[in-house]
């Protein structure tokens, strides 16, 4: 009898063994690749330069991220998580490298605009010495009258210029129908671009993308950024390769139009950056679009 007992408390141990085994295979393995985004995310968040220039694009990096580290049993669906995690990851270190850099070249404009201010100073100071050591020359008073009045019009010149200038910017951006945020410049296309389903430009249709090349042109210092979005009909992993596509497309027309490349970023953001509600087909057209951000635009939200 003892032989019995000792036989069933084996056998009940060996079950409960494999009931563990079994439980434990039916976990979903970790998310391949997570680790790699994750390390690429903290360098970034960690390099100050940078993490401070792109907060918003980092959060969403870093949700990105945290979706990608969760255990998934659909591989696919993993996949393709951990390939929005590395999308996003890019593109908050390019906006941010690229706002390091204006903020750069700003700060060199300044640097410049402060040298010559003191020098407009020093000269202004020694033009006041010189009034005062020739108060009693009629010719040297002569002299700087005139001189006063060269730069009374030089002034006025430059103001009226600046005028000009800051009224024609404004034209242009009225004729693209951009809206100023805090990205830079927004101009918003809808679909009438591109067939449906398809990333290829429709010919005549390029009127808006017309004026932007002309924008572009006037202002050399601009840079772009394209974004494809599309609605969450269909497979989202399809959607981000078409929206990829399409702004792929919007940038070579840029580029055939004299547009340098290295002005220009193309970002396809599939159905995870939607404006309005996808259950409606209003809601679904407003979110099929192409985004064109441009920063250093001289106008303010």
């Amino acid at each position: 009898m003892d032989t019995t007992y000792r036989t069933s408390l084996q056998l009940s141990g060996i079950l409960a063994s494999a009931l563990a085994l079994g439980a434990c295979s039916t976990l979903p393995p970790p998310s391949p690749g997570a680790d790699a985004a994750r390390n690429r995310l903290s360098q970034l968040q960690a390099d100050p330069q940078l993490a401070r220039r792109a907060p918003e694009a980092l959060r969403e990096a870093e949700v990105a991220v945290r979706e990608a580290e969760m255990p998934q049993h659909d591989g696919r669906q993993a996949a393709h998580r951990l390939v929005i995690a590395d999308h996003r990851i890019d593109i908050a270190r390019a906006l941010a490298e690229r706002r390091l850099a204006e903020d750069e070249r700003a700060q060199l404009a300044a640097q410049r605009d402060g040298a010559r201010l003191d020098a407009r100073t020093r000269e202004a100071d020694a033009a006041r010495g010189d009034a005062i050591s020739a108060r009693s020359d009629a010719e040297g008073a002569r002299d700087d009258a005139e001189r006063s009045r060269r730069q009374a019009d030089t002034a006025r010149s430059d103001a009226d210029a600046a005028q000009q200038a800051s009224a024609l910017t404004q034209a242009r951006v009225d004729e693209l129908e951009g809206r100023p945020t805090d990205r830079g410049l927004v101009i918003t296309l809808g679909d009438v671009l591109f067939r449906s389903g398809e990333a290829g430009l429709k010919e005549g249709n390029a009127r808006n993308l017309d004026k932007l090349v002309a924008f572009m042109d006037a202002y050399p210092e601009r840079t772009a950024t394209i974004e494809g979005h599309t609605d969450s009909v269909g497979r989202s992993e399809s959607n981000l390769v078409l929206s990829q596509q399409r702004a792929d497309a919007v940038k070579a027309y840029l580029v055939t139009r004299g547009v340098s490349a290295t002005r220009i970023v193309a970002a396809g953001m599939g159905e995870h950056s939607p404006v309005a509600d996808n259950e409606s087909v209003n809601g679904r057209l407003q979110n099929r679009r192409v985004d064109i951000i441009v920063t250093g635009a001289v106008l303010t939200p």
